[in-house]
Parts: structure tokens; C-alpha cells; sequence
């Protein structure tokens, strides 16, 4: 045999002990199929493949984000949006995930989609907006159980945007408002109600001892007075006026005896 015929020999075993090697990362792992048939996952670290009788399937099993696209949701009650979401999972067994489902990341974003449409559909607008953990939960369970045979383990489900029509934003602002106005009216009226009623508990006191109202009359004089540029009128008391006009009535009686 010549030289160049050695070479490419040696070349050609080189190669193919080179492609028979196989070394895999700590996240990695190899699904090994010998003529066909499934071997199992191999790895991590180094290892040989028999050379044209194994085949191998890389797999990562780092956890997996993905960005559900924008769909298009019709709310329970009727209310157009447009809700995106992002999906964490996980491959936990290599093999079912090879084997079971042809693309298990094409598979696992399609029945995010799809679920994600079919959750919302069933829900009030007002619950999207206010009630995302319950929604993320349900989401999460749902999705996790069918892509539970594909050897997927998803771990969470978060919705991300909610885009409402401009129509719906603003009769959510106008709501919003006249909330607002509501909570101010009551605040209102129970201050005016707790104010009337402490007026009429004074009013009980002050009618058990009649003194209190000519002290009361006295200290309003006082506060009163402390303006300089005031200008005060003095209203006589009924009582004061009666004692006047029974003191007159004895005068008037005495001179006519």
C-alpha cells in the first residue's frame, strides 16, 4: 500500500473515532438510538458512539423561556383584547421528549397559544386585570398536564401585556372616576352625619342644665371680641327680659297700692 493510500486511511479512522467521542455538558444529555432503536440518554461527560450504527440527539434540560405571541382573546364578557404571556419549562426525561412529540419546544409554544386563548375566553375582563396570579396558576396546571407525557415539566405561566381598545380604556377611566366621586360623596355625607350628631348630643346636655347655653353665649362673646375690627351686637336673653318685666310689674303694683 502506498504512503497516500496510509494517509488517508489513518485520516478516515481519525475521523470517525473523532465522531465516535462524545463529550456532553452537565445540562446536557444524549438520547441514543442504535440501528432505530432507542438506547437511552447518555451523559453528561465523555462516551462512545459505535460508529454508523448509533445515532444521537442532543437535549438540553436548562429551563426553556419562551415568548407567547400576542392572541387575540374575546373575553367572557365580550371585550376584545390582545394578551401575550411567557412560558418557563424544563425537559426532565430526554427520551419521551425525543420520542413522544416530533418538536417538543414547537408542541409546548402551541398548546401555550392555544391555552392560553381557551383560559381567557372564560374570564371577565375585570378578573384578568385584577386576578393574573389565579389565571397564572390555572394556566400553569393546564399546560403542565399536557405536555406531562412529552417528558416536559412546565413551571410557570405569567401574562405579560393585556392591550385593551382605546373605547375600553377610556370607559375604565370614566368607572375609575366616578368611583371616585362616590367614595368622596360618602365620605361626605358621613362626615356631615357624625357631625349632626354629636350637634344633637350637645343639644341634650346643654337642655338638661340651662346655665351651659349662657356660658356657651359668654365664650363666643369672648372669641368673638378678639377681632378688633368687629362689630358686635348683643342679643338679650328671653329670660333676662322676663325678670326686667316682672320687676316693673311689682314696681308698678307697689305705686298703685
Amino acid at each position: 500500500m502506498s504512503l497516500p493510500a496510509i494517509v488517508a486511511v489513518a485520516f478516515i479512522l481519525f475521523l470517525i473515532i473523532v465522531n465516535a467521542i462524545k463529550i456532553l455538558k452537565e445540562y446536557e444529555r444524549g438520547v441514543v438510538f442504535r440501528l432505530g432503536r432507542l438506547i437511552g440518554a447518555k451523559g453528561p461527560g465523555i462516551f462512545i458512539l459505535i460508529p454508523v450504527v448509533d445515532k444521537m440527539v442532543k437535549v438540553d434540560l436548562r429551563v426553556l423561556t419562551f415568548d407567547v405571541p400576542a392572541q387575540d382573546v374575546i373575553t367572557k364578557d365580550n371585550v376584545s383584547v390582545k394578551v401575550n404571556a411567557v412560558l418557563y419549562f424544563q425537559v426532565l426525561d430526554p427520551n419521551k421528549a425525543i420520542v413522544s412529540v416530533a418538536n417538543y419546544f414547537e408542541a409546548t409554544s402551541q398548546i401555550a397559544q392555544t391555552t392560553l386563548r381557551s383560559v381567557l375566553g372564560q374570564v371577565e375582563l375585570d378578573d384578568l386585570l385584577a386576578n393574573r396570579e389565579k389565571i397564572n396558576a390555572e394556566l400553569q396546571h393546564i399546560i403542565d398536564d399536557q405536555t406531562e407525557p412529552w417528558g416536559i415539566k412546565v413551571s410557570v405561566v405569567e401574562v405579560k401585556n393585556v392591550d385593551l381598545p382605546v373605547e375600553m380604556i377610556r370607559a375604565i377611566a370614566r368607572q375609575a372616576e366616578a368611583e371616585r366621586e362616590r367614595r368622596s360623596k360618602v365620605i361626605h355625607a358621613d362626615g356631615e352625619f357624625q357631625a349632626a350628631q354629636k350637634l344633637a348630643d350637645a343639644a341634650l346636655v346643654i337642655g338638661k342644665a340651662p346655665n351651659a347655653m349662657n356660658l356657651r353665649f359668654l365664650q363666643t362673646l369672648v372669641e368673638v371680641s378678639a377681632e378688633k375690627s368687629s362689630t358686635l351686637i348683643f342679643p338679650v336673653p328671653v329670660d333676662l327680659l322676663q325678670s326686667v318685666k316682672n320687676f316693673l310689674d311689682k314696681q308698678t303694683g307697689g305705686e298703685a297700692g
